[in-house]
């Protein structure tokens, strides 16, 4: 599996966190930015990630800004993306089980480090289940 990453400035100091994260447990990734605290636009990183889903550079990604809504709107224009606006373990696992996401967006400003984690490893470890919801995630493209 390749995870594609991306943030704002709210999410910098998680996206950052989260790399050593998934280097530990033996994920590959590829960073699509912002390299700092410093005041940024958060569209121009969500729509790098989505670019790299769309084009199969990566499998999955996920991606931060301090609501998740921002950059969550940014990445979901693209045609080929199913971003999920996740904040409990919960709504995770519906969004791979139920709607195929293939970018999880967290909160950074409204999540701790160990929500975060969870988050993820439920996303990450969770697949399509296909069936019923097959037929409605293929309506989801205009």
């Amino acid at each position: 599996m390749k995870i594609g990453l991306a943030c704002d400035h709210a999410g910098f100091k998680y996206k950052e966190k989260l790399k050593k994260y998934l280097s530990s447990k033996g994920y590959n990734f590829l960073d699509y930015g912002c390299d700092s605290e410093e005041s940024v636009d958060y569209p121009d990183f969500g729509h790098k990630l989505a670019n790299s889903i769309e084009n199969n550079e990566n499998n999955i990604g996920i991606q931060f800004c301090g609501t998740g809504n921002g950059i969550n709107m940014s990445a979901n224009k693209h045609q080929g993306i199913r971003a999920a606006l996740c904040w409990n373990t919960y709504i995770a696992e519906q969004a791979r089980l139920h709607n195929n996401a293939n970018i999880l967006t967290m909160p950074a400003r409204h999540l701790n480090w160990n929500e975060i984690k969870k988050i993820v490893d439920v996303f990450l470890n969770t697949e399509f289940e296909g069936g019923r919801h097959k037929k409605r995630v293929d309506k989801i493209k205009i």
